[in-house]
């Protein structure tokens, strides 16, 4: 029995060690794998890394599950878990129709299973592991924190010192990643990605990262008995603002609009209601000052590119607008005509795998999944994001679970205009960070194995 009981605080220090690895690591995912890449080649393989350890934690998960009886009560009775499996099972069902039916190719959908479940299964893992540790927990400020002052830093040195294409001196290319991304094709607008793929997913990490902040920053207010000391807190203003700012150089608009969603959210739990008028008007002013500027601005270049980019008297003949309206609208009218979806893998990302079927990104996540599973798999979809927010609501006094809460709805938001939780970075950080948030569902009373044992 006693040997049973220290392998599996080995086991669960070991699986603790692997989902803090995941979540260090998976902000310089791109550019580490698209650079070993360039040193020995077998780029696919190499950025299937976090999947080959997403597989050892699923095995030792389940045993964790198998051999302990109490988990199996709590994992039966956990209504966000039967949602889970009921999506996955629709996923599963729709995929095997699809490719018998010859909808999709056999890459493309073992890619779309991958990128719409991936995160889902991590999240399960991990709140499996972390209801039996209380390491993951302790230092997730840490795992990420740390991680994003290195990505902050690294933006704004391609912004001020490094040339535009520094990074196809790391091996990127059109073969992998492009070196850069700029506004309208006009290099005088560069946009930061950092060492994550592009802008835009940069953007969706920088709002998880910064709702996260402003949340721990609340909780210090709160504790004044267990006051920070003033080095960190020097620190996390620094931090604050270095995330601010390379989020605006991002030039993400989806990822602004977010960003603002969820600091009022933050706001808005975290003010006295004395407050909150006070701050409601404050917003309101500000809004009507930045449609007064954005009036007078009108007809600035760099006002157009920056905004809507594109700019008068562009060459570029498509603007990005045109090209979202365009894509959604042809994604609805998908919707519309196929309410159960073609299967995984015929729509997002994972549909550029199809050789003999038309490539199919309408841009938004929601209407993706739509045209993949239909109006039931969103609907399962619609219903897990419910769940786990009611969770993280029923813990915002943890600074933990309300910075979640708020990312997951400025996410959202950014889900309206791309395929973010399609992004490794995103899907893994924020799903993984969940896992530990609510972890305590499944904890029981008494918990004490740690990654130091």
């Amino acid at each position: 029995m006693q040997t049973n009981i220290v392998t599996s605080k080995r086991l669960l220090q070991i699986l603790a060690g692997m989902v803090a690895m995941i979540i260090v690591f998976i902000p310089f995912h791109a550019l580490l794998t698209v650079w070993f890449a360039s040193l020995v080649g077998h780029y696919t393989a190499l950025r299937l890394w976090k999947e080959c350890l997403l597989l050892l934690l699923v095995v030792g998960a389940t045993y964790v599950v198998v051999t302990d009886a109490a988990l199996r009560r709590r994992l039966h009775r956990w209504r966000l878990m039967w949602a889970i499996v009921a999506y996955c099972l629709v996923q599963l069902v729709w995929g095997v129709v699809a490719l018998r039916m010859h909808q999709v190719d056999a890459k493309a959908l073992a890619y779309g299973w991958l990128v719409d479940t991936r995160y889902l299964v991590f999240f399960v893992s991990v709140c499996i592991v972390a209801s039996r540790t209380v390491s993951l927990k302790a230092v997730w400020q840490k795992l990420v924190f740390w991680p994003a002052a290195v990505v902050v830093i690294f933006g704004l040195l391609q912004h001020l010192v490094l040339p535009y294409d520094f990074l196809r001196h790391l091996g990127y290319s059109t073969l992998t990643i492009f070196p850069y991304e700029d506004i309208n094709n006009n290099v005088h607008y560069i946009r930061i990605m950092s060492t994550l793929r592009g802008a835009n997913p940069l953007g969706a990490y920088l709002v998880v990262v910064l709702c996260l902040l402003v949340a721990v920053g609340f909780a210090w207010g709160r504790r004044r008995k267990a006051a920070k000391a003033r080095w960190q807190k020097v620190a996390l203003g620094l931090l604050v603002c270095g995330v601010t700012v390379t989020l605006v150089l991002t030039f993400s608009r989806a990822a602004w609009l977010g960003a603002a969603v969820g600091l009022v959210i933050l706001f808005g739990v975290q003010l006295p209601a004395r407050v909150r008028l006070w701050a409601a008007a404050s917003s309101l002013a500000v809004a009507v000052l930045l449609a007064g500027t954005a009036l007078l601005l009108w007809h600035n270049t760099t006002f157009q590119n920056v905004i809507f980019h594109t700019q008068e008297h562009s060459l570029v003949k498509t603007t990005s607008d045109q090209g979202h309206a365009s894509a959604l609208q042809a994604g609805l009218r998908d919707v519309v005509h196929e309410p159960l979806g073609r299967g995984p893998g015929t729509a997002g990302p994972a549909s550029v795998y199809n050789t003999d079927h038309p490539v199919r990104v309408s841009e938004n996540y929601f209407i993706q999944i739509a045209q993949e599973v239909g109006w039931i798999g969103l609907v399962l979809f619609l219903v897990i994001i419910w769940l786990i927010v009611l969770q993280l609501w029923q813990q915002r006094t943890d600074p933990l679970a309300l910075g979640l809460l708020a990312a997951v709805v400025a996410v959202c938001i950014i889900c309206l205009f791309s395929h973010a939780w399609t992004d490794d970075t995103l899907a893994y950080l924020w799903w993984g960070l969940a896992g530990i948030a609510v972890a305590p569902s499944l904890t029981p009373q008494k918990q004490s194995v740690s990654m130091k044992g």
